[in-house]
């Protein structure tokens, strides 16, 4: 299997574990655009808003939480090597917006 990518994650498997509990998803009622810089980054908009389709590429106007950080390192958090307080501590994250919301993005990633 190929290495896990910032791409493939966004475009695949958090759709997929998404769908598998959409509740969770909704229970957060808010929109996150994540900007990942790198040869596999991109920006991406989570919208808990939506009763389904919650990923799509691209920005949103309506995000209350912009979590900012490179492919590489979002992709080790999401493998669990790097730690996200760690992360954010190391300035490796960078978070504009609801510094709540962030919190709760651990129920989905890492």
């Amino acid at each position: 299997m190929a290495d896990l990518t910032a791409r493939t994650i966004f475009e695949e498997t958090l759709p997929a574990k998404l769908e598998d509990n959409p509740d969770k998803a909704k229970a957060t009622n808010a929109i996150y655009v994540f900007n990942l810089t790198g040869d596999e980054g991109g920006t991406w908009t989570l919208n808990f808003k939506k009763d389904e389709d919650f990923v799509s590429e691209g920005d949103s106007e309506d995000s209350e939480c912009t979590v900012t950080m490179s492919d590489t390192d979002f992709v080790a958090m999401w493998e669990g090597d790097l730690n996200p307080a760690q992360a954010f501590m190391m300035n490796k994250i960078s978070i504009e917006g609801n510094m709540g919301l962030a919190m709760k993005l651990q129920n989905f990633i890492g």
